[in-house]
């Protein structure tokens, strides 16, 4: 991409990550491309670089470990396989896209201090995480609509729910949510970078990407904020609505051990959806103020590092089906190992007691 900036070639403008591309106007001279950007992050805290990276090396390690896990008892277990354990391996897949799209850049950032990005790369990035963005604040809505037809018609829940429906349901949380951040990637593609290079985020955003053009960012910024209006807003109360629901159809149980039960799992739910959603909000449909920056930085940790890793707690390993899932794979596991080893010893004792046998 070229820009109107006048300038001419150095080793500087190299290690900075611009070219120069001579331009067809003479009266212009050279011009400046960016070829790379620089991941500014947590640059500023140098002495904390190795803490850092082990701190979220384990978070990365826990989430991914979590995340899979619970993919692989929703497939392997015969009882999961209901539209709303569907949905939960469906997020858990999306938390492991999501989480490894931004942590592995991030961590060799903080073993190796190379924080620069190509253009491509951050492109390409930008494009992964706001789509999977965009699609779990679907699918978070749509898993909410699942819990709103189980609690408050049952009755309708097979029909409304069925294999078919929750199917599509799904697919167009990944469809849509892909779909919408094509709008951005071809809205970027339109956009001129002539420096700085410098991104004060861990990961390529679309916001920061932005503000670095060397084109009028207001339309850009409309743009955004109707995706994150759509996207965000939109889901988070129809969410917001399905849960008010739920919770006057609680509160109309009888009994209090039921209630109490009911409260504990959708509080916990609700908590983890407003955080994540309130987040979003707060990040891409704020002004970034000098007071709001640093803030906004903490608030991308939020949702890209920690929600990630705490999805996985919330909604299914602190389930008692779940929990019980766990177990049968444990015991079966365990069964399987001693009765493997079993097999081979008396494999091995087989083969010698048994005679060779003598050529004819």
């Amino acid at each position: 991409m070229l820009c109107e900036e006048v300038t001419t070639e150095t080793p500087a403008a190299h290690r900075s990550g611009l070219e120069t591309n001579p331009m067809a106007n003479p009266e212009k001279g050279n011009q400046t491309s960016i070829t790379e950007f620089i991941l500014l992050g947590f640059g500023a805290l140098q002495e904390l670089q190795l803490l850092l990276f082990l701190l979220f090396l384990v978070i990365y390690i826990m989430t991914v470990a979590g995340n899979i896990l619970i993919i692989a008892l929703v497939v392997t277990d015969q009882h999961l396989h209901t539209p709303m354990y569907f949905f939960l391996g469906n997020l858990s897949c999306l938390e492991t896209c999501y989480t490894s799209t931004i942590l592995p850049r991030m961590l060799v950032g903080l073993l190796t201090g190379d924080r620069t990005i190509s253009f491509n790369e951050c492109v390409t990035q930008f494009y992964f995480v706001g789509s999977l963005v965009a699609t779990e604040c679907l699918l978070l809505s749509v898993m909410s609509y699942d819990r709103y037809l189980a609690i408050c018609n049952p009755l309708h829940y097979a029909t409304r729910m069925s294999h078919r429906s929750y199917l599509k349901l799904a697919g167009g949380c990944w469809i849509g949510g892909f779909l919408g951040n094509t709008i951005n990637m071809f809205s970027i593609s339109q956009l001129t970078f002539c420096g700085p290079n410098g991104i004060d985020l861990f990961f390529c955003d679309l916001i920061p990407l932005v503000k670095l053009s060397c084109n009028d960012s207001h339309l850009m910024e409309m743009v955004t904020f109707t995706l994150t209006l759509l996207f965000s807003l939109v889901p988070f109360m129809l969410t917001l609505m399905s849960y008010i629901c739920i919770i006057t159809t609680i509160l109309r149980i009888p009994s209090t051990i039921g209630r109490q039960k009911a409260f504990s799992t959708c509080s916990s739910h609700l908590i983890v959806v407003s955080i994540y959603y309130a987040t979003l909000l707060i990040v891409y449909m704020f002004p970034t103020t000098d007071i709001l920056r640093n803030f906004k930085k903490v608030l991308s940790v939020v949702y890209t590092v920690l929600t990630p890793l705490v999805n996985p707690l919330i909604y299914s390993l602190r389930n008692k089906v779940v929990q019980e899932a766990l177990r049968k794979a444990c015991r079966k596991l365990m069964l399987h190992v001693p009765l493997a080893e079993s097999h081979c010893s008396d494999s091995s004792l087989i083969d010698a007691h048994t005679p060779p046998q003598q050529e004819e």
